[in-house]
């Protein structure tokens, strides 16, 4: 593959396509293996010295909060200094903080720690995600991030499972020890074995100033109608990915079956992106599957308010995995179809912002609902949010037109 620059193509020694993204996908799957190990155990860990619902919430509010605030400002700095140093960085903030929460014991160290968290995946996340942008075919986008996003939820699936069963034989502890050193390795071979972008762009373009660029990008309906919906959806996941396992303790399930129920809907994620990814590349309109996906979450994310055994969490589980799976795959290959090469760094920023702010505002609302409302209530008022934003995700779409050629 050459590198292409002002007309001039440079010939550089890198891997093929179909290798780079199998690098990418077992990056990322690695990454999020070890990362989301931690997610059904820390609600349980700090209820364990005493947190709250509104503390646990609080805890989750942070990481969410400093993820969402910084991934659109890292997105630029991917744009203009590669994105290589970034995932690096972010993974070596990760390992770190993972092994930091080992040594926690009060709920403002885990507060702390978890701002860290936010840090490392403001930088990890979407670099990586642009980087699957640099180098895929446009034609290939909807399979790339299928192939792509069936790793990353294939270690969403395994992690929370592994995650439960250390926790239930060995203690909370051990799990954030498990986490950090898995973490450690992903960084070492993301050192060693992925090039930098600037070798494996397919095409460069000149970078435009970034007042400019920022300036085009809050005129791009399509894209901030895309930012919308996710930040509307990942208010529902909030609601799922916090309180959950509070819930489905409330029930009576342990902490084995309730990482089998992050198991499941990581799962069903996993398994619904490669084929709803083909079909993204073939239908007229990527925003349309968006739509479907998410009139899926806001059935099974209210669904999970009359839920009360094991069966019940299992099967809104894997419906809100597929619906989940068919949305964000497309919307992850609509969004750098609505931007410029050299803005894609931005544009995946804006959209973990708003992934992470929209789980974040339902973290610490909710929380501080679910004492007065209770859990039942408060999902129904988290399916409610994600279908008015879908709402208006469907008009700026068919408003602005867009359609694939």
């Amino acid at each position: 593959m050459g590198e292409v620059i002002e007309g001039e193509t440079k010939v550089t020694a890198v891997p093929s396509y179909p290798v780079l993204l199998f690098i990418c996908c077992a990056v990322a799957g690695a990454c999020y293996f070890g990362s989301f190990m931690r997610v059904p155990v820390i609600p349980l860990y700090a209820s364990s010295f005493g947190a709250d619902a509104f503390e646990v919430g609080a805890i989750n509010a942070a990481f969410l909060l400093m993820a969402g605030i910084v991934s659109l400002p890292l997105g630029v700095l991917s744009d203009r200094l590669g994105r290589k140093l970034l995932i690096v960085t972010g993974l070596a903030l990760a390992a770190g903080s993972s092994f930091l929460l080992s040594f926690s014991t009060t709920t403002v160290q885990l507060v702390a720690i978890h701002l860290l968290l936010g840090v490392s995946l403001g930088m990890f996340g979407p670099t990586m995600m642009s980087y699957v942008a640099d180098i895929t075919p446009a034609t290939h986008l909807g399979r790339a991030y299928g192939w792509y996003t069936l790793a990353l939820n294939s270690g969403m699936s395994v992690g929370p499972a592994m995650g439960g069963l250390v926790a239930e034989r060995l203690g909370f502890r051990p799990v954030f020890v498990f986490s950090g050193a898995v973490i450690l390795l992903v960084f070492g071979m993301t050192l060693f074995l992925l090039p930098r972008a600037r070798h494996v762009l397919l095409h460069r373009h000149a970078s435009r100033d970034t007042k400019a660029l920022m300036k085009d990008l809050t005129k791009n309906i399509p894209l901030l109608s895309c930012w919308l919906v996710t930040l509307g959806s990942c208010f529902a996941m909030g609601m799922y990915t916090t309180f959950v396992p509070l819930f489905a303790l409330e029930q009576g399930m342990n902490p084995g079956e309730i990482g089998l129920i992050f198991a499941i809907q990581a799962l069903f994620n996993a398994l619904s992106r490669v084929p709803f990814g083909r079909l993204t590349d073939r239908v007229a309109r990527r925003s349309d599957l968006v739509i479907v996906g998410l009139l899926g979450v806001t059935g099974t994310i209210a669904s999970f308010g009359i839920a009360s055994r094991m069966f019940e969490f299992m099967l809104c589980a894997a419906g809100l995995g597929i619906s989940i799976g068919i949305a964000y795959t497309a919307i992850g290959a609509l969004i750098p179809e609505l931007v410029g090469a050299d803005s894609r760094g931005v544009a995946m920023g804006g959209y973990n912002s708003c992934i992470y702010l929209g789980m974040m505002l339902s973290s610490l609302g909710m929380g501080a609902l679910v004492g007065a409302l209770g859990y039942r209530a408060c999902f129904f008022i988290a399916a409610l949010t994600n279908l008015v934003t879908t709402g208006v995700f469907n008009l700026g779409m068919r408003r602005s037109g867009v359609v694939r050629a």
